[in-house]
């Protein structure tokens, strides 16, 4: 079964973006200097003050010694610092791998070696844990541009610049570190033109123009946060930065800033329901909002529901994946659902539903997702093999998701290395998780599979409302009506929290790791 969308919106787009990411920002620049571009805690820039600004990034880091083709390793949350570095390090055609300041010293330290960075950049300013980091790599505040306190690190003199590609399809923007949800992390490339186009067809599914203001608090370090920040700015519209989750600073700068547009994962929107509650407030103020949209993870319907009885407008679901920049699919703002579909392609995306066989599977039947456009990346860096193993000569790169469509609209059913093969029959984690979080309790769940000699336990793990009397045992009687025996887990498991990436991704590996320790 192959799906494709939309070639002729496909090729329009791909005739409009221009060669590099920074460039997004020139006409805005030109005809309109004045509007704001950039907000986070500490001001605001404007277009023009941006471009300008990137300008002056740009030349002193030539100044310490970053070259065309370098690696710059930026440790940063998201704040006006940060989006400056990036797009300064595209005007030089150097690699920009944005790494999140929370990572241990182990994990910052490996992306450092595997990478061959020539320097590291760190926001000293914005950020503690970059400070704390600065101080054990021994660098120099200096100051960049107009940056006053950014970290550099000693020069790296024995790595070596990469090619120089003048084709925005060939020449890397960004080297995303994958969180490693399913082990080792690895570096994925990312095109400029990989950017601009997922960018760009996110940006008109969502009609955004210059009126709009983008609450951006997924971190950048991740690729749906560079996706955000690429958008905005790509519309002339407005970047709301913010370095760390706080439900209560959310729910106010929707009441009076203006914001028009929120993104998040369904933890973003659940804990944001949370601080209502807990702090007894008849209603949050929906403010300017006029679209709010989720993806990352599983969206429980009754989840759903709530938000959108509390904010009054559909919460729109998606789907995407770091190595395909990431769009590929998403609920349109004029055809909400009431299901968990997350919508259908974007426009350029073709699909396939293949059978673990290699055989297309039929419209309606659960298959391995096989996706091909300009948004799927150029591969992993220093990973020639696991690039092969991910894309075929064809181009087509294999998700690694399990998926169906029904008419245009693709359902995610799970991770195939998730999937759970219990007394020969395939268990999909996704669809039990969906039952537990009916119950009021579950503020979420996560669902693993455990080896026992010839077969395979289902396993649940679950973070329950604080002061709850909610047990396992009510849990069990909750779902078992709603599942057939197969699918019933052999036990559930209540924890405080469950391990997660900082954009709310649960940490399943470490959770089935668990079991095994």
């Amino acid at each position: 079964m192959l799906k494709t969308v939309e070639p002729d919106d496909a090729t329009r787009i791909l005739a409009s973006l221009p060669r590099r990411i920074h460039s997004v920002i020139d006409r805005h620049a030109a005809e309109t200097p004045t509007r704001v571009a950039l907000v986070d805690d500490g001001g605001s820039w404007t277009y023009g003050h941006l471009r300008d600004a990137v300008a002056d990034i740009a030349r002193d880091l030539t100044k310490i010694g970053m070259r065309p083709g370098d690696r710059l390793m930026i440790v940063s949350e998201n704040s006006i610092a940060l989006a400056g570095l990036l797009l300064a390090a595209s005007r030089l055609d150097v690699w920009a791998i944005v790494v999140n300041p929370r990572l241990s010293a182990r994990e910052l330290d490996q992306i450092r070696d595997h990478s061959g960075a020539r320097r590291v950049l760190l926001t000293v300013g914005v950020s503690k844990e970059a400070a704390t980091h600065a101080t054990r790599y021994e660098a120099q505040v200096q100051t960049i541009g107009p940056l006053s306190e950014v970290a550099i690190t000693a020069l790296n003199e024995e790595t070596s610049p990469e090619p120089v590609e003048e084709r925005a399809k060939d020449q890397v923007a960004v080297l995303i570190y994958t969180s490693g949800t399913t082990g080792t992390p690895k570096g994925v490339m990312l095109t400029h033109e990989n950017l601009l186009v997922s960018a760009k067809t996110t940006a008109e599914i969502r009609r955004m123009t210059p009126a709009d203001k983008q609450y951006i608090v997924l971190p950048i370090s991740h690729i749906v946060g560079i996706s955000l920040l690429v958008m905005t700015l790509m519309t002339g519209a407005t970047v709301r930065l913010v370095a760390k989750y706080d439900p209560a600073a959310l729910a106010k700068a929707i009441a009076e800033e203006g914001i028009t547009i929120l993104n998040g994962v369904p933890a973003t929107y659940q804990r944001l329901l949370e601080y209502k509650a807990v702090n007894g407030l008849e209603r949050l103020d929906p403010g300017s909002l006029r679209l709010i949209a989720v993806a990352g993870a599983p969206l429980d319907l009754e989840l759903k529901s709530r938000v959108q009885q509390e904010l009054g407008l559909p919460l729109l679901n998606g789907y995407g994946i770091t190595e395909c920049s990431p769009g590929l699919s998403g609920v349109r703002i004029d055809a909400p659902r009431d299901d968990q579909a997350v919508g259908p392609l974007l426009p350029g995306i073709e699909a396939k539903i293949l059978g673990m066989d290699g055989a297309a599977k039929p419209a309606g039947e659960v298959g391995e997702l096989h996706v091909r456009g300009r948004n799927v990346m150029r591969g992993y860096y220093r990973a020639p093999d696991l690039t092969a193993k991910a894309i075929d000569p064809d181009g087509w790169f294999n998700t690694g998701d399990l998926a169906r469509f029904e008419g245009d609209c693709l359902y995610i059913v799970g991770r195939t290395k998730e999937m759970i093969i219990r007394s020969g029959f395939n268990v999909y984690p996704a669809e039990i998780e969906a039952v537990l979080s009916t119950h009021p309790s579950v503020v979420q769940c996560a669902v693993v599979g455990r080896p026992v000699e010839g077969n395979e336990e289902v396993v649940a793990f679950v973070q329950l409302l604080q002061g709850t009397e909610t047990t396992a045992d009510d849990l069990i009687a909750h779902v078992s009506p709603q599942l057939t025996s197969y699918k019933r887990p052999s036990e559930i498991i209540v924890l405080p929290a469950l391990p997660a990436t900082s954009t709310g991704k649960i940490l399943k590996h470490k959770l089935a790791e668990s079991l095994r320790s």
